[in-house]
């Protein structure tokens, strides 16, 4: 019997968009937040106002529903584990015990046998760290990563030679860090899929993703990639999704290299930012395939309505407690457009306020897959200038 009470940690954009698809799917959405104006309280049929790590909170949240999934990956996992006896988390706390620290994350999918860049721990606090990466056989530039409660490009930073790798580590109080190669990608490619809990795998397209100052700009649907790629990609998620038994919905960021090489980014157990486009271009959004995944429902199409698409992410460039309504009525007039507006009281750099779905036109009539991604960039770049500047 399906389960018609699901419980979130964490309230932000995501549960909101998760948010929207329970009530289309008669599912009650309950949400542990720290904030009553974070994004998902405004849908969610109930709300615990308590931070995310607080297992009490999710204690309370347990008596209230019938299983449990994430909005983030920033948990304490072995204060959760006592309360397994008492509700299901979807997913479990195994599949997601490797997933949660970058560097364990790593050492598993090396373990598993997946193409990943050269990677390393760092240990708090070591005495000279350009020795160690030298004599592992690092080069600069590399990348260190924050272990832990990384995300939109916090926590990543690309390190061009040995002093800057001294002052990361001499901060206070000292990061828990890994380094790895850094790859000279010729894309950035995503993928996200699903596994039900009697273990049916979906597997959306292939998309690519473009980056600024390590944040997600744009992505564009479907990657233009040969098919073999696609293939080797889809082969990859799916060894993901089954040896973690993975219940829910996962995101797989990889790097295409210059060799047209796969090597596999980082695993996000959860919806993602890269499968946002899902909401408006695809049979069944990532929210709801969520949603159908832990509660037993059976899983959605995942067609694509157009050929393709584009998302923007709707970034803030600078402190402000603004609306930007202005500038989102000039988007949102654009044809073959779909905004989605976070709410969020405050604009950061970087900080994620809303996104935009483009897809294309039926009228372009019967184009390669390619000269519709170039016109779908075209409405990509009008909103971009309307947005930033």
């Amino acid at each position: 019997m399906a389960s018609k009470r699901v419980g979130v940690i964490g309230g932000g954009q995501l549960a909101w968009m998760m948010a929207g698809e329970a009530q289309a799917l008669g599912i009650e959405l309950i949400v542990q937040t720290p904030h009553p104006d974070d994004p998902a309280v405004s849908l969610a049929t109930d709300v615990i106002l308590a931070a995310i790590d607080d297992a009490t909170a999710t204690a309370e949240l347990a008596t209230r529903c019938d299983v449990i999934t994430f909005e983030n990956e920033f948990i304490n996992l072995a204060a959760l584990q006592p309360l397994e006896a008492t509700v299901r988390f979807s997913p479990s706390l195994k599949a997601l015990s490797p997933l949660l620290d970058k560097y364990h994350q790593r050492c598993y999918l090396q373990q598993i046998g997946l193409p990943m860049p050269h990677f390393l721990a760092l240990e708090p606090g070591a005495t000279s760290p350009v020795e160690v990466i030298t004599a592992n056989g690092f080069v600069f530039p590399l990348v260190a990563k924050a272990r832990r409660h990384g995300y939109d490009g916090y926590g990543t930073f690309i390190v061009h030679n040995p002093l800057g790798l001294e002052t990361l580590c001499n901060r206070d109080p000292k990061p828990l860090l890994m380094v790895e190669d850094y790859i000279p990608y010729q894309k950035e490619l995503a993928v996200i899929a699903a596994r039900s809990l009697n273990g049916e795998v979906k597997i959306y397209p292939v998309v690519e993703t473009i980056q600024v100052e390590a944040v997600c700009r744009r992505v564009m649907v479907p990657a233009l990639i040969e098919p073999e790629i696609s293939r080797e990609i889809e082969q990859m998620t799916r060894q993901i999704l089954e040896q973690l038994e993975i219940v829910g919905v996962l995101g797989l960021e990889l790097f295409l290299t210059q060799e047209g090489k796969i090597l596999v980014n980082e695993i996000a157990p959860r919806t993602h930012n890269s499968g946002h486009y899902t909401l408006d271009a695809c049979l069944t959004s990532q929210f709801a395939i969520q949603l159908q995944a832990v509660t037993g429902l059976p899983l959605g199409s995942i067609g694509l309505k157009s050929s393709g698409a584009a998302m923007v992410n709707l970034l803030g460039y600078e402190y402000s407690h603004q609306d930007y309504q202005s500038k989102r009525d000039q988007i949102a007039s654009i044809p073959h457009t779909y905004l989605h507006w976070y709410g969020k009281t405050e604009s950061r750099p970087g900080r994620k306020l809303g996104h935009v779905t483009v897809l294309t036109n039926k009228n372009w009539g019967e184009e390669s897959v390619q000269a519709a991604q170039e016109k779908l960039l075209q409405t990509v770049k009008q909103i971009e200038q309307i947005w930033y500047f």
